[in-house]
């Protein structure tokens, strides 16, 4: 995994709208790329909603909010699509940018092991570089703590 002062992984994948999303291209923003486990499931649908609606904040203070699961372009975009969301959800069927990140690995829910995304989320400077790593997002409150860990809030 990536660590705090490391430059951050560049990647490129595809949103919930067929568009090419490539981490350079945030160069002079600041970004909060977030991984969740799966679409339209109760903490990752707390969590989205709670990016949308403190989105107008988080855009105010120059932060860009990327989502990145392993479901595909089409299930990104329904989920978009019924919760509103108003910022990129990048599709990651290979788990290639989780794995270039960390957080792809093996979990435990309910007593079963499988492997699937650790919900992370990591906060990058105008500059590329990695400033924090939230390890374990409070999903209900997760835009103010964003703005709190950029020193925003």
């Amino acid at each position: 995994m990536p660590e705090v002062g490391q430059e951050a992984p560049d990647f490129e994948g595809v949103d919930q709208h067929g568009r090419t999303i490539r981490l350079r291209d945030f160069r002079g923003k600041k970004v909060a790329l977030y991984f969740y486990p799966k679409d339209d499931t109760p903490g990752c649908t707390k969590q989205a909603c709670s990016l949308r609606d403190g989105y107008v904040q988080l855009q105010q203070a120059g932060i860009a909010v990327l989502g990145v699961s392993a479901d595909d372009v089409e299930s990104h975009r329904r989920f978009a699509e019924k919760y509103s969301l108003p910022f990129p959800l990048i599709a990651d069927p290979e788990a290639r940018i989780c794995q270039a990140y960390g957080v792809w690995g093996e979990r435990t829910l309910y007593g079963r092991k499988f492997l699937g995304i650790r919900r992370t989320t990591f906060l990058i400077d105008e500059n590329g570089m990695i400033r924090r790593v939230i390890r374990r997002p409070r999903v209900d409150q997760h835009a103010d703590e964003v703005l709190k860990e950029f020193g925003l809030a």
